[in-house]
């Protein structure tokens, strides 16, 4: 007769196979057997001893047949409320039961408690196991109202009923003591009988008690109106069916919000609160289960596993936008029934919102077993779906966080398994297990996250400026780069931090920082007369922000920057998502007038048909397939390929990380562009930038030679034959003059492009090799170039950035080294000039 709320969640009436998941956990085997055991040998021995002391079981007369009449009453309520409703306890029946106790003992109030329990269990007799077990507990929780009213010296019985004159102080405190002892000892066996073994109090358990503590308060307060009606007008007592009626359907409200709070309202599956709930409880068992290792099994304290899956569709935005948000709904009643019947046996199933679905394994044997389930359910949810006369096929990427690898508690897990399906989102894996080196919510990463906020608001980032030189020397433009000199950390990865931008929002910051202080670099260059554009990368997310257009087109205007002198790098990751927005918003930018270039091609997954309506006028060759150029013919043939593509399309052909000479010479040899590497310069700040600049303003760029080789003297240069075929793509004026040779210009005579073999023989003798080896010497350990680093790659002080990669982002570059080599000094390795 008692609610089973009060000590467990509220049980969720769904299909069978979630049903099951959500009901309580049955009472344990000492529950199950001792306490109807206890009940009815006491029972019993009441029995017999009103018996044998010739008292009656049952009043007769109107008292008798008045409270007859109103259990009569009350279970005909409790039968008309339904199975669905009635969960196994009523606040009706403990307050008839009380009131009983109290006027005639606690004989007659278990018979009109097992009245109500047997004829409404009757009624559900798929429950009437748990029936009985409510039953037992009530009984004896009439008996400990009853030793309370012995204790006071009240033994009430048939004949003698209990009928306190006056209402006096003493009598309210055996009224209230007495009711506090009855719902104190039923509620205490109901939780023992039904509670988690873990020993935790889960939250809705919580509530429950605490909703079951102000029905505690309303049946002191009818029971003793029961009592003084049944002893003054006791034919009166049928109309307290009232309000015991209005009582049973107040807590079945109660308990209806409590299921709608743990449940889904479409699917009918648990929601997130239910998930974290039974999380709790399972983590608590697994404990348990590890602690507790089975005799003779090996390995078996190791198996205290649990395991979360998180599901989610991939692209159902599309489903809502065509065909409306009915049909996306009636899609997911879909999706929710077909993961119903793919769950594997002791799995359960919750949905979290929106397309997101969470599967629970109670008992995981091992991280590998949870990537299989999930890769089961995965393909269960990509199989064809038909939708008012469609047949849709959906895809779904998963995530795995395995109890205790990587996670200790609920939120932990739930946590770490979105962070894994969001990376199997990212790379189309279809189901990835947490990896902590791939997490980029770490309690560090969110601290450098704050850091980089603040570094932003301050200043404190710098941008680095990295050439990109034609094979016929002039100065094509500048890559900017960022770099962040973190007060404690130090020289914070490029990489590191640009990807936790990306993942939290703060990219569009970064993005608006980097081309304010380019574009304001570009304006200091212009008025010292250095007319050369600069590059810098934007992401994805700015590409398909809307109106970043005009945000460019603003800022340019703001400082005073001709359109041509910009121009802005993408990957082709910004093809994968929404091409058709990323089209548009860079035909915006080339409206404006802004140059558009391709980064890091062949490393993505982009059609050549988007290639070629996407309005770019230059295209980066990624470098890894220039650093192996010269040693892999299968690179070269990528390399040749792409030159030949990008030509065909009308566009500038840029080749990345080059950094020796039989690399730049086959790049020229295959007639691609530019290059860009340590073999012109590595990534210098703008005061350094500056410099080199100044210095080549005449005569350009020219690569060193090596001692090794025949050097060619400057007086035998000659123009290349390779003239750049995209020549005035993307270069927006170049102005081009490099630096003539200065009073420090006795290093190895410099060997110009275009070059003929019989002319660098020819002048081989002329250039003295002791001056070659001395040129690492003669070169400055900090700072901007000396002008000997003409013929060379660039001096310490700049060695100290890698050639940079863009990646896609403001500055996806490679980390710089903290010192550079002797060998950085004259560009790579064996580049030294010795003879």
């Amino acid at each position: 007769m008692e609610s089973t709320d009060s000590a467990r969640a509220a049980p969720l009436p769904t299909s069978p196979a979630v049903a099951a998941s959500v009901l309580p956990a049955p009472p344990g085997p000492i529950a199950r057997r001792a306490v109807p055991v206890v009940a009815g040998a006491a029972l019993l021995a009441g029995v017999a001893r009103v018996l044998s002391d010739g008292h009656a079981l049952f009043p007769g007369g109107t008292v008798g047949w008045s409270f007859a009449f109103l259990t009569g009453i009350i279970v005909g309520h409790l039968v008309a409320m339904g199975r669905d409703r009635w969960w196994g306890g009523t606040g009706s029946g403990a307050a008839l039961t009380l009131a009983m106790l109290m006027l005639f003992g606690w004989v007659p109030a278990v018979l009109v408690s097992l009245a109500v329990v047997v004829l409404v269990g009757a009624a559900r007799r798929h429950r009437w196991r748990q029936a009985l077990l409510h039953g037992a507990i009530d009984v004896l929780g009439i008996g400990a109202g009853a030793l309370t009213l012995a204790l006071f010296g009240t033994r009430p019985s048939v004949e003698h009923p209990w009928a306190p004159t006056g209402w006096s102080a003493s009598a309210a405190v055996t009224v209230c003591v007495t009711g506090l002892a009855y719902l104190a000892a039923t509620r205490t066996l109901l939780w023992w009988a039904f509670a988690p073994r873990s020993g935790g109090l889960p939250t809705v358990a919580r509530t429950a008690l605490v909703r079951q503590g102000m029905v505690g308060v309303a049946l002191l307060g009818i029971s003793p109106l029961i009592l003084v009606v049944a002893c003054d007008k006791p034919s009166l007592l049928p109309l307290f069916s009232v309000p015991l009626i209005a009582l049973d359907s107040t807590l079945w409200i109660a308990h209806a919000r409590a299921e709608e709070q743990l449940r889904d309202p479409l699917t009918g599956l648990p929601n997130r609160q239910w998930l974290l709930e039974r999380a709790w409880s399972a983590l608590d068992v697994a404990q348990e289960r590890a602690k507790r290792p089975e005799p003779g099994v090996a390995g078996s304290g190791a198996g205290g596993r649990v395991g979360l899956i998180l599901i989610d569709l991939d692209k159902f935005r599309s489903v809502n936008d065509t065909l409306g948000h009915l049909a996306g709904d009636r899609l997911l009643l879909q999706i929710a029934d077909r993961l119903r019947l793919a769950l594997p046996r002791g799995a359960e199933a919750a949905r979290l919102g929106g397309d997101e679905f969470a599967v629970l394994l109670p008992a995981c044997d091992s991280p590998t077993r949870a990537q299989r389930v999930a890769r089961a359910l995965v393909a269960a949810l990509g199989s064809p779906i038909g939708l008012d006369g469609l047949t849709l096929v959906l895809e779904a990427s998963a995530g795995v966080a395995v109890f205790p690898d990587h996670a200790l508690d609920a939120e932990g897990l739930l946590r770490r398994a979105d962070v894994a399906m969001y990376q199997a989102k990212r790379d189309r894996s279809g189901v990835e297990v947490y990896e902590v080196t791939r997490d980029g919510n770490t309690p560090d990463r969110l601290g450098l996250l704050g850091d980089l906020r603040r570094a932003l608001e301050a200043g404190e980032v710098e941008l680095h400026y990295q050439p990109k030189v034609r094979f016929d020397g002039q100065v094509a433009g500048l890559e900017a780069l960022v770099r962040w000199e973190h007060p404690d950390r130090g020289r914070v990865n490029p990489d590191e931090f640009i990807t936790m931008a990306e993942t939290s929002g703060l990219m569009p910051q970064l993005t608006e920082y980097v081309l304010d202080t380019a574009l304001a670099q570009i304006a200091r260059w212009r008025q010292a007369g250095l007319d050369v554009p600069v590059a810098v990368n934007v992401s994805p997310r700015d590409v398909h922000s809307p109106g970043f257009a005009g945000a460019v087109a603003a800022r340019l205007a703001h400082h005073r920057v001709p359109p041509g002198c910009l121009q802005l790098e993408i990957t082709e990751h910004v093809l994968l998502e929404d091409p058709q927005r990323a089209a548009e918003t860079l035909n915006g930018l080339t409206g404006h007038g802004v140059k558009m270039s391709l980064d890091d091609f062949g490393t993505g997954y982009s059609s050549l048909v988007h290639l070629r309506r996407l309005p770019v006028s230059e295209l980066k060759i990624d470098r890894s397939f220039v650093a192996r150029l010269v040693v892999d013919p299968e690179d070269a043939e990528i390399v040749r390929c792409t030159v030949d593509l990008a030509h065909s399309l009308g566009l500038m052909v840029v080749a990345e990380g080059v950094e020796d000479d039989e690399t730049w010479e086959r790049l020229r040899d295959l007639r691609c562009d530019a290059v860009q590497g340590w073999l012109v310069a590595a990534a210098m700040p703008p005061e350094e930038a500056t410099k080199w600049l100044q210095s080549r303003r005449n005569d350009g760029w020219r690569p060193g030679g090596r001692a090794t080789r025949p050097a060619l003297t400057a007086a035998s240069s000659g123009a290349g034959p390779d003239a750049s075929p995209g020549g005035g793509s993307g270069t927006g004026g170049t102005t081009g003059p490099g630096a003539g040779a200065g009073p420090a210009d006795n290093a190895p005579a410099v060997r110009l492009s275009g070059a003929s073999a019989s002319a660098s023989a020819s002048a081989s003798a002329s250039a003295p090799a002791s001056t070659a080896a001395a040129a690492p010497a003669t070169a400055p350990a900090t700072g901007p170039a000396a002008p000997a680093s003409v013929s060379a790659a660039p001096a310490a002080g700049q060695a100290s950035a890698p050639a940079a990669s863009g990646g896609g982002s403001p500055s996806a570059a490679e980390p710089e080294p903290e010192h550079a080599s002797v060998a950085d000094v004259g560009g790579p390795a064996g580049r030294t000039g010795t003879a």
